[in-house]
């Protein structure tokens, strides 16, 4: 048998492990037997050289294995989670989760917090007064089943290899890495017990994939890899290249999903949730095509039943249900300042990476895992793409806790903009779709 080090010469040689040989990695690093500073050197060999899609299986399956894989076999029909991989102004999954469910697909979510430029829905969520994103597998279940979803964070029990592993990627430069990527996704998506997975990937200057020739080849190595593991995943490609919606933070995120569910909200945030939660829909078997599915969940945002479902799953999750109703409820910053326009014209973009490094300035956002986040502040938007503007007009407002901060964030904000003399379509919301 090779040892630990023959292993890792193994791959930085450009060898293709075996399934056994990467079970032995992960388990001896999980263990304690194999340091950081090796497995440290592995995943710089990974990202040099690659892995086939027999390797990044056996790794998902190996993270995977790292720790429990929740039972949610006593919940009847086909549970769908979704997955975005980050961008700014994302909020889909908290008027996305209550509407699926609202159909009649379990959905059982677990979800990430900001990180960099990217929110998080945890930290959403979180603004909800009282909303707890820390239930225990068995409250988790019992939500899933009783509710039709849960939102919660990853375990200390979920895929703890994957939580060590990248917490070493994000020092050693190893993040961008499509296995790695592919693995880490998967192996905690697959940890909640799912059996379908519906992908949303980000590309644009706003997303960790800047192409869609990236995306699209992160997209099909989660569709192949899903297969492999025995799900169902379709992956949508989805424009980053300007904010969804109308807001950046965490709050103003929150009510604007909640619009969503009254029927209200901005274009873009409804279309994005109607095209991801048609595809689980389909995938959950509760409706024929995706223009059935969309039909279906049309008329649960109309009849109050996504509401309903929403509140239920609020106040499950011990926050105040009340906010669902009214979202004024929420925390607000106590100081705003206008972002105003210097000229006329046609507003032709709108940079979500400089929003996204301007909230995180605010507070809204973190540079550290460790970070605590402002629920309140943020960038709230008055005008999109497309937008003819006159000068003086009003183009986003900074909500702050401090009236120097905002000032400094405002001219942040404005440089975010881009007015020109003639307008420019915009791409399409949904760039390309996968399926294995």
């Amino acid at each position: 048998m090779s040892s630990i080090v023959e292993l890792l010469a193994k791959k930085r040689d450009g060898g293709e492990h075996t399934a056994e040989e990467i079970a032995r990695l992960i388990g001896a690093f999980s263990a304690g037997e194999l340091a950081d500073y090796q497995m440290s050197a592995w995943l710089m060999a990974v990202f040099q050289r690659g892995m086939t899609d027999a390797e990044t299986d056996a790794l998902t399956q190996a993270m995977l294995q790292s720790g429990e894989v929740l039972d949610l076999s006593r919940v009847p029909g086909v549970k769908v989670d979704k997955h975005s991989t980050g961008g700014v102004g994302d909020k889909i999954s908290i008027c996305l989760a209550p509407l699926v469910a609202a159909c009649g697909v379990p959905v059982p979510m677990v979800s990430g917090r900001g990180l960099g430029h990217t929110g998080g829905t945890l930290d959403k969520l979180e603004a909800i007064p009282g909303f707890d994103v820390n239930l225990d597998a068995r409250s988790f279940a019992h939500t899933v089943a009783t509710v039709g979803a849960s939102m919660i964070g990853q375990t200390k029990e979920l895929a703890p290899a994957d939580k060590r592993i990248y917490a070493l990627r994000d020092v050693t430069a190893t993040v961008e890495c499509v296995p790695l990527i592919v693995a880490s996704i998967l192996s905690k998506k697959l940890a909640e017990g799912i059996d379908a997975l519906v992908l949303d990937v980000k590309v644009g200057a706003g997303a960790f994939m800047k192409t869609e020739a990236q995306a699209r080849v992160l997209a099909e190595a989660l569709a192949r890899v899903g297969a492999r593991g025995g799900k169902r995943v379709v992956a949508l490609l989805t424009d980053m290249s300007a904010p969804i919606g109308r807001t950046v933070g965490n709050a103003l995120e929150t009510r604007e999903a909640l619009e969503v569910l009254h029927g209200k909200g901005p274009d873009d945030t409804l279309a994005l949730t109607l095209a991801l939660g048609a595809e689980m829909l389909v995938l959950g078997k509760k409706a024929k095509n995706l223009a059935d599915a969309e039909g279906k969940l049309q008329k649960a945002i109309s009849s109050g039943r996504g509401l309903s479902t929403m509140k239920k799953l609020v106040a499950a999750h011990h926050g105040d249900p009340r906010v669902v109703d009214d979202p004024d409820r929420l925390p607000r910053a106590k100081v705003q300042v206008e972002v105003t326009s210097e000229r006329a014209g046609w507003v032709t973009s709108i940079d979500p990476l400089e929003l996204g490094l301007a909230a995180v300035e605010l507070g809204a956002g973190r540079t550290r895992a460790d970070q605590a986040v402002k629920p309140d502040v943020g960038v709230e938007l008055t005008v999109t793409r497309g937008a003819r503007v006159k000068k003086g007009l009003l183009l986003a407002t900074v909500h702050a806790d401090d009236r120097a901060k905002a000032k400094a964030m405002a001219a942040r904000v404005k440089r975010a903009f881009t007015i020109a003399d003639a307008s420019f379509p915009p791409p399409p919301l949904v760039l390309g779709r996968v399926e294995a």
